[in-house]
């Protein structure tokens, strides 16, 4: 098949890798430094497989910034481009979808659109309306920032919703490109298809939200919060998984769709949804409240990502931590190698480690690592299971 992919993040990175073993693949992205690195097999994201796979597999993959060389002649165009969320209205922003589907109308109208983008319930939908002619497929992605390549060689399922005959030429695509066998696969009709995609995510935030509102009971009651979760999940039906502590759910994702499942929730009777919401303010404001009672003079910010293997700081939860200790006026300074700027929302980026640890009254780390084995007197993390 002739595939274009549009959007060179996480899940486009990822699709394009995977597609391209047995197909030809077109990648077009607005970032020329993005494409450069791709067309020189250098991975365009931080990823633990993406390098070694372009170097070590024979793939028909390019990328390209002129959408008229992309979008030409292809029998699917995967649409994978950010959609953020507004709070002003309450949506994910899909301007970014839409100019793509203006540019497909214009350059290949026969082409099978498949949305990849997360989007609020009913949008694809909505899509079909307005474009009648247009064949739009909705396939959620289940992949983690920090192993997009390998989630999408792995799959844990493949659900596509949309138009039954075009689905399934794009669920043999999928299949057939990935190494599992016996994989799970869903058709259903596109809303449900984006329902499903918001209420895992809220899910997981869910959950999230639960071993972290233990975490702070046991800390105030000077319990220990490990042995809790440890016995907590014993139960089979709990399981021992996704239950280590930390300052809140973050990254691109769980954040944004909690949201959006929220604000498609406003003529639904609810409880839970808002709440998952609200659980991450809380978590945030208890952190941040148990950093300022130590009267730190100096407080160090050790990483904006959220955990190893991401560079994708986006939304992340430490720095709702860090905009609550800098407004108790308490002075910030930040150690992130990505960053590439003095200041980061007005405090000192530090990025000799050194440096940082001896400036550093508290060092805040949402994951410990061996880097702060020095100074773990000054480190202050609810990391209890050392892993993400």
């Amino acid at each position: 098949m002739e595939i274009a992919i549009v959007g060179l993040g996480y899940v486009g990175a990822a699709n394009a890798m995977l597609l391209a073993q047995k197909n030809n693949v077109v990648v077009l992205d607005i970032s020329s430094d993005k494409i450069n690195k791709l067309n020189s097999k250098i991975s365009p994201i931080d990823d633990r497989d993406m390098q070694d796979f372009l170097l070590s597999e024979n793939l028909s993959c390019v990328g390209t910034i002129d959408k008229n060389f992309a979008l030409q002649n292809k029998d699917f165009v995967v649409i994978a481009t950010p959609t953020d969320y507004d709070t002003e209205t309450n949506y994910f922003n899909t301007d970014s979808i839409e100019s793509v589907i203006h540019d497909i109308i214009e350059i290949n109208p026969s082409a099978t659109v498949v949305i990849k983008s997360t989007v609020p319930v009913g949008y694809t939908q909505s899509l079909h309306k307005k474009y009648k002619s247009l064949k739009i497929l909705f396939c959620p992605e289940f992949l983690c920032e920090s192993t997009a390549l390998y989630d999408s060689l792995y799959p844990s399922r493949i659900i596509i919703g949309g138009e039954q005959e075009a689905a399934k030429i794009f669920m043999k695509l999928l299949s057939d490109c990935s190494r599992k066998e016996n994989i799970e696969k869903l058709y259903t009709n596109s809303t449900e298809a984006e329902a499903v995609k918001l209420f895992s995510n809220t899910y997981l935030a869910m959950r999230v939200a639960f071993f972290n509102e233990l975490d702070s009971y046991a800390e105030v009651h000077n319990l220990d919060s490990k042995e809790i979760i440890d016995g907590v999940c014993l139960d089979p039906r709990i399981g021992n998984f996704y239950n280590n502590p930390s300052f809140g759910y973050g990254g691109y994702c769980l954040p944004k769709d909690t949201m959006q499942l929220k604000a498609n929730y406003k003529d639904v009777p609810n409880s839970i949804i808002g709440a998952i919401v609200d659980a991450n303010t809380v978590r945030k404001d208890f952190i941040a409240d148990s950093i300022i009672q130590k009267n730190p003079k100096v407080v160090g910010i050790f990483r904006l990502i959220m955990k190893s293997g991401s560079e994708n700081y986006r939304s992340s939860s430490i720095q709702g931590i860090m905009k609550r200790i800098k407004a108790k006026g308490i002075d910030v300074v930040v150690y992130e190698p990505i960053l590439e700027v003095e200041l980061f929302f007005n405090s000192r980026v530090v990025n000799d480690l050194n440096e940082f640890k001896n400036l550093s009254d508290i060092i805040v780390s949402n994951r410990i690592t061996n880097e702060l084995e020095d100074v773990k007197d000054k480190i202050y993390s609810r990391d209890l299971f050392h892993e993400n």
